[in-house]
Protein backbone atom coordinates (compact mmCIF):
# COMPACT_ATOMS: atom_id res chain seq x y z
CA UNK A 1 0.00 0.00 0.00
CA UNK A 2 1.47 3.59 -1.09
CA UNK A 3 2.22 6.08 1.90
CA UNK A 4 1.00 9.69 2.23
CA UNK A 5 3.04 11.99 5.12
CA UNK A 6 0.82 15.13 5.80
CA UNK A 7 2.75 17.99 7.41
CA UNK A 8 1.21 20.53 9.45
CA UNK A 9 1.03 22.11 12.83
CA UNK A 10 -1.12 24.18 15.43
CA UNK A 11 -3.53 27.13 13.09
CA UNK A 12 -3.78 24.55 9.54
CA UNK A 13 -6.43 25.07 7.50
CA UNK A 14 -9.09 22.72 8.24
CA UNK A 15 -10.17 21.70 5.21
CA UNK A 16 -6.72 21.68 3.66
CA UNK A 17 -5.66 19.31 5.80
CA UNK A 18 -9.13 16.74 6.07
CA UNK A 19 -10.09 16.84 2.55
CA UNK A 20 -6.40 15.45 1.22
CA UNK A 21 -6.67 13.19 4.55
CA UNK A 22 -9.88 11.41 3.65
CA UNK A 23 -9.39 11.37 -0.16
CA UNK A 24 -5.76 9.40 -0.06
CA UNK A 25 -7.23 7.18 1.84
CA UNK A 26 -9.96 6.67 -0.05
CA UNK A 27 -7.42 5.79 -3.47
CA UNK A 28 -5.65 3.63 -0.68
CA UNK A 29 -3.11 5.29 0.71
CA UNK A 30 -1.91 4.63 4.01
CA UNK A 31 -1.77 8.18 5.26
CA UNK A 32 -0.21 9.39 8.07
CA UNK A 33 0.24 12.97 10.02
CA UNK A 34 2.99 14.57 11.46
CA UNK A 35 3.63 17.84 13.80
CA UNK A 36 6.28 19.82 15.25
CA UNK A 37 5.72 17.64 18.43
CA UNK A 38 3.98 14.56 17.57
CA UNK A 39 1.21 15.58 19.62
CA UNK A 40 -1.86 16.35 18.31
CA UNK A 41 -3.02 20.15 17.06
CA UNK A 42 -6.16 21.99 16.02
CA UNK A 43 -6.82 23.83 13.08
CA UNK A 44 -8.59 27.28 12.48
CA UNK A 45 -12.08 25.93 12.86
CA UNK A 46 -11.28 23.69 15.48
CA UNK A 47 -10.89 20.34 14.15
CA UNK A 48 -7.88 18.37 15.78
CA UNK A 49 -5.25 16.50 13.90
CA UNK A 50 -4.09 13.47 15.49
CA UNK A 51 -0.37 12.58 14.41
CA UNK A 52 0.89 9.24 14.20
CA UNK A 53 4.79 10.78 14.54
CA UNK A 54 6.68 14.02 15.30
CA UNK A 55 8.70 16.06 12.08
CA UNK A 56 12.11 14.77 13.84
CA UNK A 57 10.74 11.26 14.10
CA UNK A 58 10.05 11.22 9.81
CA UNK A 59 11.61 9.02 7.48
CA UNK A 60 10.88 10.85 4.00
CA UNK A 61 12.23 7.18 2.43
CA UNK A 62 9.34 5.58 4.26
CA UNK A 63 6.19 7.85 2.23
CA UNK A 64 5.91 7.83 -1.46
CA UNK A 65 3.69 11.55 -1.79
CA UNK A 66 4.03 14.43 0.79
CA UNK A 67 0.83 17.30 1.28
CA UNK A 68 1.70 20.68 2.93
CA UNK A 69 -2.01 22.38 3.84
CA UNK A 70 -2.22 25.74 4.66
CA UNK A 71 -3.53 28.18 7.21
CA UNK A 72 -1.39 28.71 9.89
CA UNK A 73 0.86 25.50 9.92
CA UNK A 74 3.53 25.92 7.59
CA UNK A 75 4.31 28.83 9.18
CA UNK A 76 4.84 27.56 12.87
CA UNK A 77 6.18 24.42 11.33
CA UNK A 78 8.84 27.03 10.12
CA UNK A 79 9.17 28.46 13.73
CA UNK A 80 9.21 25.29 15.56
CA UNK A 81 11.06 22.72 13.25
CA UNK A 82 12.64 24.43 10.71
CA UNK A 83 15.86 22.10 10.08
CA UNK A 84 13.02 19.04 10.19
CA UNK A 85 10.87 20.37 7.65
CA UNK A 86 13.70 21.35 5.01
CA UNK A 87 14.71 18.12 5.50
CA UNK A 88 11.36 16.33 4.90
CA UNK A 89 10.60 18.84 2.11
CA UNK A 90 14.03 18.73 0.46
CA UNK A 91 13.80 15.03 0.04
CA UNK A 92 10.40 14.48 -1.39
CA UNK A 93 11.42 17.23 -4.11
CA UNK A 94 15.13 15.58 -4.99
CA UNK A 95 13.95 12.30 -5.36
CA UNK A 96 10.82 13.47 -7.19
CA UNK A 97 8.40 12.30 -5.16
CA UNK A 98 4.72 13.80 -5.94
CA UNK A 99 4.70 17.10 -3.22
CA UNK A 100 0.71 19.16 -3.06
CA UNK A 101 0.92 22.28 -1.22
CA UNK A 102 -1.89 24.59 -0.99
CA UNK A 103 -2.56 28.34 -0.05
CA UNK A 104 0.44 28.97 2.49
CA UNK A 105 1.94 25.40 1.76
CA UNK A 106 4.22 26.15 -0.17
CA UNK A 107 5.92 28.66 2.21
CA UNK A 108 7.66 25.47 3.65
CA UNK A 109 9.18 24.68 -0.26
CA UNK A 110 10.64 28.15 0.48
CA UNK A 111 11.89 26.93 3.52
CA UNK A 112 13.46 23.66 2.00
CA UNK A 113 15.03 25.84 -0.53
CA UNK A 114 13.04 24.61 -3.65
CA UNK A 115 11.26 27.19 -4.86
CA UNK A 116 14.08 28.93 -7.30
CA UNK A 117 12.82 28.34 -10.76
CA UNK A 118 9.47 26.56 -10.25
CA UNK A 119 6.45 27.37 -11.40
CA UNK A 120 3.84 27.64 -8.23
CA UNK A 121 1.02 29.19 -7.12
CA UNK A 122 -0.18 29.91 -3.48
CA UNK A 123 -2.37 32.04 -1.42
CA UNK A 124 -2.01 35.71 -2.98
CA UNK A 125 -0.31 37.16 0.24
CA UNK A 126 2.34 34.79 0.05
CA UNK A 127 3.69 35.70 -3.57
CA UNK A 128 5.97 38.34 -2.66
CA UNK A 129 7.86 35.18 -0.61
CA UNK A 130 7.62 32.87 -3.48
CA UNK A 131 9.21 35.81 -5.95
CA UNK A 132 11.59 36.15 -3.74
CA UNK A 133 12.64 32.92 -2.72
CA UNK A 134 12.76 32.20 -7.50
CA UNK A 135 9.96 31.07 -7.89
CA UNK A 136 7.72 31.85 -11.20
CA UNK A 137 4.14 32.68 -9.32
CA UNK A 138 1.12 32.63 -11.29
CA UNK A 139 -2.67 33.26 -10.24
CA UNK A 140 -4.65 29.98 -11.27
CA UNK A 141 -6.69 27.24 -9.54
CA UNK A 142 -3.51 24.41 -10.01
CA UNK A 143 -0.57 24.85 -10.97
CA UNK A 144 1.25 21.61 -11.72
CA UNK A 145 5.80 21.71 -12.12
CA UNK A 146 7.11 18.16 -12.64
CA UNK A 147 5.66 16.60 -9.36
CA UNK A 148 4.89 19.83 -7.92
CA UNK A 149 1.12 20.37 -7.59
CA UNK A 150 -0.08 23.93 -5.94
CA UNK A 151 -3.21 25.35 -5.53
CA UNK A 152 -4.53 28.64 -4.07
CA UNK A 153 -7.37 28.65 -1.63
CA UNK A 154 -9.97 25.82 -0.59
CA UNK A 155 -12.42 26.43 -3.62
CA UNK A 156 -9.57 24.96 -5.85
CA UNK A 157 -9.41 21.74 -3.70
CA UNK A 158 -11.46 19.56 -5.96
CA UNK A 159 -8.68 20.39 -8.99
CA UNK A 160 -5.82 20.25 -6.65
CA UNK A 161 -6.66 16.82 -5.75
CA UNK A 162 -7.52 16.03 -8.93
CA UNK A 163 -4.08 16.54 -10.44
CA UNK A 164 -2.69 15.67 -7.29
CA UNK A 165 -3.71 12.24 -7.27
CA UNK A 166 -3.28 11.43 -11.54
CA UNK A 167 0.46 12.48 -10.93
CA UNK A 168 0.65 10.10 -7.20
CA UNK A 169 -0.72 7.27 -9.36
CA UNK A 170 1.19 7.68 -11.69
CA UNK A 171 4.59 7.67 -9.31
CA UNK A 172 3.47 4.61 -7.10
CA UNK A 173 2.45 2.75 -10.98
CA UNK A 174 6.31 3.75 -12.02
CA UNK A 175 7.66 2.86 -8.69
CA UNK A 176 6.23 -0.56 -8.38
CA UNK A 177 7.02 -1.69 -11.85
CA UNK A 178 10.69 -0.49 -11.86
CA UNK A 179 10.53 -2.74 -8.04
Amino acid sequence: MPKALIITAEGFEDIELLYPYYRLQEAGYETHIATPAGKPVRGKMGYEANPVLSLKEVDPKDYDILVLPGGRGPERVRLYCREEARRIVSSFIEDGKPVAAICHGPQLIVTAGKASGRRLTSYPGIRDDLEAAGANWVDEPVVVDGSLVTSRVPPDIPLWMREFIRIAEKYVEEKNVGA
